[in-house]
């Protein structure tokens, strides 16, 4: 098999690799583990690759280099080299070296544009129009009328409309007035609004680990590098210790956030937990930008929680926020509430890519917000019949498979069984017509190829369909899995 070489290389030395592997300990530690040095090997490679201290393209050093640099024989080293490649995380190419391979983030290509007749797509957790989108419409093409003879271009977003988003955060406890606002294209406008701002090349972002994909790809899009703090729906503490610690040893700009149903865990972060940690984040000097796009999406009943920042002073905290979820993603409108002098350089930023919002959308979007307890409950009804449908289809036909039942957001983050990977599941789904993206996706390097998110956005029947054909690819992996000779398996 051919190998592209990435343009640009990063090399990593052979001195280096044996530090970051620990040389001096790599033998006991093998033979505490009960296997082999080579399998232990790769399997500490594997964990250098899956959380990004060996990122993608980057070039390994010669076997016979590594090799004297642990200390072990260059045999171990080649096996090692082997059991990645056959695992897909290296590939080598005669005369140019071995490589750590793309991501599923660089590879998946083509299945998020293919959306053909019969297909069944969830890679985008983005649910159907809300059913007071139409009604808003006709109301909103009553009160353009009179706008006709104008521009229709509104920099920085309609008198109007940032009047409701204001009013929506004050509302919510967090005092806010129009000039604390930008309106934007949708939250993805926003997003690299504040980073094309706020990042310069090299700059490091703390960002949740599992993340939303956009953020990854909005900070590379600086030449900023994301730096992962691990997430547990279960431990939320434990996420302000990990980012306290993040920060410490990173010296990050920015962190991105999202404290209401992470995307795709599910993650809500407690009132004590969001408190200390914004208070965490502004004592390293670290400038948090809160995601609040799933915000609205509770669906047991969950208590308002206060804005992440409330209890922080305002220049520690940028909030970005959409209609996209609760309304529709067909309305591009989005915001940006910060304090007034950091608006103005965001908004002399996001200027040179945008010069305005649709002002019909920015009209829909001022009528919904005036009513947005409707638009809210209806669709936190609608996603908890499907999300709970969508759990009842997993435990029934995929039992191996386990998750934890968020009490908000727009997915299903599933952990695979043992010897199914996300990325080939997500290739047999493709061929069968179901798309999904693969849990690689929401991380960086090689991780969560052990994790599958299912969006909870489609019609009952496409979830019960797409959850069928899983199961099936599923049962075919296990039979081949069973019948298939073994060999000596990495260690992970």
């Amino acid at each position: 098999m051919s190998t592209v070489i990435p343009n640009h290389i990063s090399s990593m030395s052979a001195g280096r690799l044996a530090d970051a592997l620990g040389a001096p300990t790599l033998e006991a530690s093998s033979r505490a583990s009960g296997s082999p040095l080579y399998a232990h090997l790769a399997s500490e490679l594997r964990r250098l690759v899956e959380t990004g201290v060996l990122s993608s393209g980057t070039r390994l050093p010669a076997e016979r280099a590594l090799s004297a640099s642990l200390g072990v024989s260059r045999v171990t080293v080649a096996s090692a080299y082997r059991d990645l490649r056959d695992a897909g995380l290296l590939r080598s190419q005669q005369g140019a070296g071995t490589f750590v391979a793309p991501t599923a983030r660089e590879s998946w290509g083509s299945l998020s544009r293919h959306n053909g007749s019969g297909v069944l797509e969830f890679v985008n957790a983005s649910p159907s129009a809300s059913p007071l989108l139409h009604e808003a419409y006709l109301h909103a093409v009553e009160r353009v009328r009179d706008r006709l003879p104008d521009s229709g271009y509104a920099p920085g977003g309609s008198v109007e409309l940032k009047e409701s988003v204001a009013a929506y955060y004050t509302r919510r406890g967090l005092p806010t007035s129009t000039s604390n606002i930008l309106i934007t294209c949708g939250a993805s406008d926003a997003a690299h609004a504040i980073l094309d701002t706020l990042i310069e090349p090299g700059g490091r972002v703390l960002v949740e680990h599992p993340t939303y994909p956009g953020v990854v790809d909005a900070v590379a899009s600086t030449g900023g590098r994301c730096i992962p703090v691990s997430v547990d729906p279960d431990d939320p503490d434990g996420f302000v210790a990990a980012a306290d610690l993040a920060a410490r040893q990173s010296a990050p700009t920015l962190a991105y956030f999202m404290p209401d149903f992470s995307n795709p865990s599910g993650t809500r972060l407690p009132v004590d937990s969001r408190r200390r940690l914004s208070a965490t984040m502004h004592r390293h000097g670290v400038l948090t930008v809160v995601d609040e796009v799933s915000a609205d999406l509770g669906l047991d009943d969950s208590p308002a929680l206060e804005p992440f920042g409330v209890a922080t002073p305002a220049r520690a905290t940028i909030t970005l926020g959409s209609t996209s979820k609760t309304v529709w993603g067909g309305i591009r409108v989005g915001w940006v509430r910060a304090e007034p002098s950091m608006i103005d350089r965001i908004a002399s930023t996001y200027a040179r890519r945008q010069l305005s919002a649709s002002i019909l959308d920015q009209t829909v979007a001022a009528l919904l917000l005036d009513h947005y307890d409707e638009v809210c409950g209806a669709r936190s009804q609608s996603l908890r019949a499907a999300r709970d449908h969508l759990a009842a289809s997993v435990r029934e036909m995929l039992p191996d498979w386990s998750f934890r039942l968020p009490a908000g957001g727009l997915s299903l983050w599933c952990r695979l069984p043992t010897d199914l990977r996300s990325t080939d599941l997500v290739a047999a789904a493709h061929a069968r017509g179901v798309l999904l993206a693969p849990g690689p996706r929401f991380g960086l390097g090689h991780a969560f190829d052990d994790h599958q998110r299912i969006p909870f956005t489609r019609a009952l029947a496409d979830i019960t369909d797409a959850v069928a054909v899983l199961a099936d690819i599923t049962a075919a992996q296990s039979l081949s899995v069973d019948s298939a000779p073994r060999r000596p398996s990495v260690v992970v």
